[in-house]
């Protein structure tokens, strides 16, 4: 009997079993890869910091369990309501911040773009007499 016919076909079989797998993997990484990227956290720009003035909209806060996602301020400025990135919010509640509806704010923080949608991370807020520092003089999260 000859073997050989059999035996080719099983290399070959293995071969496309192999071939499949790396391809697979390639794709696996490929999507955690652009997953990781479109949830990444934008970077401070130093030269883009503004000043802005406003009053509170809404605060929200990430569902318990995920206190390290970001929590966001909605501050209403003129007619125009700006998202404003502040910290994970673990950060927030370790602090003890808190916001009300209409209570008048000062922020600084860099204007960025993420995802077509303009937002400001926040640096610094001020809320009457209480200062909140979120990142130092050069952007940098104080949290870390």
């Amino acid at each position: 009997m000859d073997y050989r016919g059999q035996s080719g076909q099983a290399g070959g079989c293995g071969i496309l079993l192999v071939a499949i797998f790396l391809v697979l993997l390639v794709v696996t990484a490929s999507a955690q890869k652009n997953q990781n990227s479109a949830h990444a956290s934008p970077k401070y720009d130093v030269s883009t910091e503004t000043k802005m003035k406003g009053t509170v909209d809404e605060l929200r806060l990430p569902p318990k369990g995920s206190e390290k996602e970001i929590a966001h301020l909605m501050v209403k400025n003129g007619d125009e309501i700006v998202d404003v990135y502040l910290c994970p919010a673990s950060f927030f509640n370790d602090m003890g911040m808190g916001f009300n509806k209409g209570e008048e704010l000062v922020i600084t923080g860099s204007k960025v773009k993420v995802g077509g949608a303009d937002l400001i991370l926040a640096r610094e807020v001020v809320k009457g007499n209480d200062t909140f520092v979120l990142r130092d003089e050069k952007g940098s999260p104080v949290w870390r």
